[in-house]
């Protein structure tokens, strides 16, 4: 069984929600770690455990940040991680359908992750690396993530898909 570790330094994590209807606020999380154990040199039979710190939010804006960080979306205070474990991996050439149980703000829903397999690179250092490029989308309410208003003509101020996106190196252990 081999375990691959993120690296941080070469990883991103982020969003992309619609504000206004009409435009897009993007945003990422600094602080996180995860881990991908597999006996199968192509990853067929991974389990993937991630998780990212809320307070670590950033989206540029300060005031948007804290907001965030508030009990009206993720109550970092309260719910200081979001969290994701697979339950299945389904593999097709270089692609992969994992589902798996992600949990925010307490509360957790099956959900599925499509992840691009990039290759196996040796790094500089002499340690074997691994990429994958990760989307999913979610509905922020189903996560009790609510508070919603709207503008005088009606549209929403923040939509409710969120979708993820991530770019993923891991090292070997």
């Amino acid at each position: 069984m081999a375990t691959w570790t993120i690296d941080t330094a070469h990883s991103e994590i982020g969003f992309k929600v619609k504000h206004l209807v009409v435009s897009t606020a993007s945003g990422k999380f600094t602080a996180f770690e995860g881990t991908i154990e597999s006996s199968a040199d192509d990853f067929s039979d991974a389990k993937v455990t991630f998780s990212a710190d809320i307070d670590s939010i950033h989206t540029g804006n300060e005031q948007r940040d804290g907001h965030l960080k508030s009990a009206d979306f993720f109550d970092a205070e309260k719910f200081p991680k979001m969290t994701f474990t697979s339950t299945s991996v389904e593999k097709s050439g270089d692609d992969f359908k994992i589902t798996g149980d992600l949990t925010l703000k307490g509360v957790t829903k099956s959900v599925v992750v499509n992840a691009e397999f990039g290759g196996i690179e040796k790094s500089l250092y002499g340690q074997t690396v691994a990429g994958f490029e990760v989307t999913a989308k979610i509905n922020r309410q189903d996560y009790g993530l609510t508070w919603s208003a709207v503008t005088e003509a009606g549209g929403l101020v923040v939509a409710n898909d969120v979708k993820l996106h991530a770019n993923v190196e891991l090292i070997k252990a």
